[in-house]
C-alpha cells in the first residue's frame, strides 16, 4: 500500500512539474507574432523595431528612429518570462543611467499584449497590437508633465 501511495505522489508530483513548465512558457508563445522587423515611415522619419527570439522564454529587441542620418531615439528591449510572469524591459540610451524600467505584463493574448509601471515617469502603459496585413501598432501612454498623453506607431512587417 506504501508503496502505491509512493509511486501515485511521484506521479502527481511529475505531472504538476510538467504543467508548471507549460505554464511557465505559454504568455512568451503569446508574443511569438512579434518576431520580425517592423518599421513605420512618416514624414518625422523612420521608427524600426526588430525583435528576435532569444529562447524559449526570452525575446529581445532594438527599437530605433531615424531623421536623415541623425538617430533620434534608441532603445534595447527585452521581453522576459520569469515564472508566470511577462515582463518587457526597456533601456533607452541617455535616460535612466541606461539602466532598464521594468514594465510587467497586465494582459496577454495571441493579438495584444499589455504592459504597465505606474511609477515610471513617462510611458506608464506599453501596448502592443497585432493589425491586420502584417501591421503592428505600438502605442504609449500615460501622464506626460500632468497630462493624459499617448502617442501610437502603425509599423509594418518587412
Amino acid at each position: 500500500m506504501l508503496q502505491k501511495i509512493t509511486i501515485a505522489a511521484f506521479i502527481i508530483a511529475f505531472v504538476s512539474c510538467q504543467k508548471k513548465e507549460t505554464v511557465e512558457k505559454d504568455k512568451i508563445k503569446l508574443a511569438d507574432w512579434l518576431i520580425g522587423n517592423w518599421e513605420n515611415k512618416s514624414p518625422d522619419g523612420i521608427l524600426t523595431e526588430n525583435w528576435e527570439k532569444l529562447n524559449d522564454s526570452t525575446f529581445n529587441a532594438s527599437s530605433y528612429f531615424i531623421k536623415g542620418k541623425d538617430t533620434l531615439h534608441f532603445e534595447t528591449i527585452v521581453l522576459a518570462q520569469k515564472g508566470e510572469t511577462l515582463t518587457y524591459f526597456a533601456t533607452v540610451k541617455g535616460q535612466n543611467e541606461e539602466k532598464a524600467a521594468a514594465f510587467p505584463s497586465t494582459a496577454e493574448s495571441d493579438k495584444q499584449l499589455v504592459f504597465e509601471n505606474a511609477k515610471h515617469d513617462y510611458p506608464q502603459k506599453i501596448t502592443y497590437t497585432k493589425g491586420a496585413n502584417n501591421t503592428l501598432t505600438a502605442e504609449i501612454s500615460g501622464k506626460l508633465n500632468g497630462k493624459p498623453s499617448s502617442e501610437k506607431f502603425v509599423m509594418t512587417k518587412k
